[in-house]
């Protein structure tokens, strides 16, 4: 199984030092070219390729971590993915007046699979903040939540053994129509760091921690 970051910024970044922390490699791309992402895989180390985009949406699974705006260009470069899984951690704004862009009511990452043909598209990754998604995920002797959803079961639980992987714990929303608004920006999930707890091994103090 091969991973692919599209986009060097806050998130992607963050989903990188995850991706390291686990030891598991990854390849990350940017519009700019392999020079962009360079100095990212000096301070990570030799788990993480600088790739053209080109060849990073040619990975099993392809974590989309620009803004909203660039995904259909993105996606557009693969006529058909045949089933493969785009992971969307975008979110859609409308920067003018920083609040939820008008989609019509539909979650963004249905869009995203309008454009992305054939592809498998889960929401992930995008809810919470950089500066959160990129800190150790055990907290207090839990982990942080991070939110799957999308209307194909494999895929979700696909992305959710990886959410797993890399050291978090992963809740499945369900299809896109629920989930993915619960979760995509200026839903009720959005900006929320989470801690589960194992059952029994959380004390009283733990439970009190409020993770920000």
């Amino acid at each position: 199984m091969t991973h692919a970051i599209i986009g060097a910024g806050n998130i992607g970044s963050a989903v990188a030092r995850r991706f390291v922390a686990a030891g598991l490699p990854v390849a990350v791309a940017a519009g700019r070219g392999p020079a962009a992402v360079a100095p990212l895989a000096e301070e990570l180390g030799p788990l993480v390729t600088a790739a053209e985009v080109h060849d990073a949406l040619a990975a099993d699974i392809v974590i989309l971590a620009v803004p909203f705006e660039a995904v259909r260009g993105v996606v557009d470069q693969v006529p058909d993915w045949g089933g493969r899984i785009v992971v969307d951690a975008t979110n859609a704004i409308d920067y003018q007046t920083f609040s939820p862009a008008d989609l019509g009511g539909r979650p963004s990452s249905d869009l995203v699979a309008d454009w992305a043909v054939n592809a498998r598209v889960v929401k992930s990754f995008g809810s919470t903040w950089a500066r959160v998604l990129a800190r150790d995920p055990e907290v207090g002797g839990g982990r942080r939540v991070l939110f799957v959803s999308g209307d194909h079961q494999d895929a979700n639980a696909e992305v959710a053994s990886l959410i797993e992987a890399l050291g978090f714990a992963a809740i499945d929303l369900g299809r896109s129509d629920a989930g993915g608004l619960l979760q995509q920006f200026g839903g009720p999930l959005t900006t929320l760091s989470l801690i589960s707890q194992p059952i029994g091994g959380a004390t009283p103090a733990e439970m009190d921690v409020v993770d920000r």
